[in-house]
Parts: C-alpha cells; structure tokens; sequence
C-alpha cells in the first residue's frame, strides 16, 4: 500500500478553513502536488458523484473530510468519518465526527424512495396499517402513521442512534 500523506505535508500544500470545510492550494508546491496549473488560493478538490469532495495530491486520491480530520487532528481516523448533518460536501470539523462502521450506520439520512417520510416505518397493506420495523425486529402495527413514527423515535433512541438518524438532508443540514 502507498504511503499517505502526514499533517505535515498536507500543511505544506493545502490551507484548511475548519469554519467554512474548504481546502485551498498553498504557492506552486501545491500546484505541482496536483499536477496542473492551480494557483495559490485555489479551492483543491471537486466534488465527486457520490457527493464528497475529493482532493488529488500526488495521483492519489482522498477524501477531503478525512484530510480536514488529518489537519485537525494530526492523524487519520481509525475507522470512518460521519458527516453529522448528512451533507457529504459539509467538510467543516464541527459536521465531522471519527465513528465505526456501526456508530456510521446509526446516522443514515432518509432515501429518497422512503415513502413514510421516517425510516423503519412503511406501510403493511395487508392489515391496512403502519408497521415499525428497526433492524429487522417488528415493534408493532398502527392506525395512524405519526403514532408509529412515535414508536420508531423511541426505538432509534433507546438503541442509542444519533438525533439525525432518519432525517431529511437539506442545504440547511
């Protein structure tokens, strides 16, 4: 496996404003580390299909929330980096948090095929009601859809999910 870059080294080539999650280049040795024709001050990185930022420095690629985290930090995170408010571009540190895979998956934002509006609640149409169903575990039936997404609430908090889990992405996080 290639060596990764250090703090020391990221500090050399890029300026991380943790207010704002932005990286921009440093002087010509940033331009080099790229390997084309950006200018000191120019944002690094672009935003990639999936909805991260990624930063190319010596052709290799990485995620720009797992540099700011190295910036920050000193270190890259053991595991995985949580974008708090669910926005994958939000690379400011106080939207990062260094998670497992498990911790990362009690924070997942609410698909778009989601039709109930609160995820682990659907509708049964067989009983002609909505069902809560957490981790493959039924947690019951209900006539009206905002008492089962009372029982999901419930349920995501004594399973100790983060508040945001479920929730809507938007611009505003």
């Amino acid at each position: 496996m290639d060596a990764q870059i250090n703090q020391e080294q990221l500090k050399e080539l890029l300026h991380y404003d943790p207010e704002t999650g932005v990286f921009r280049w440093k002087g010509t040795l940033g331009s080099r580390a790229k390997g084309s024709r950006a200018k000191a001050g120019d944002v690094a990185g672009s935003t990639y299909s999936t909805g991260y930022a990624c930063i190319r420095i010596f052709n290799k690629v990485y995620y720009a929330h797992r540099l700011a985290w190295l910036y920050t930090c000193g270190e890259f995170p053991e595991d995985q980096i949580d974008h708090i408010n669910g926005l994958r571009d939000d690379n400011r540190i106080i939207n990062l948090r260094a998670v497992t895979q498990a911790e990362n998956a009690r924070n997942l934002r609410l698909r778009k095929s989601n039709t109930s509006g609160y995820i682990g609640v659907g509708w049964d149409p067989e009983n002609n009601k909505w069902k809560v169903q957490i981790l493959k575990a039924n947690y019951g039936r209900f006539k009206s859809k905002s008492d089962a997404i009372a029982k999901a609430k419930e349920v995501y908090k004594e399973l100790g999910f983060h508040e945001n889990h479920g929730k809507r992405v938007t611009a505003n996080g």
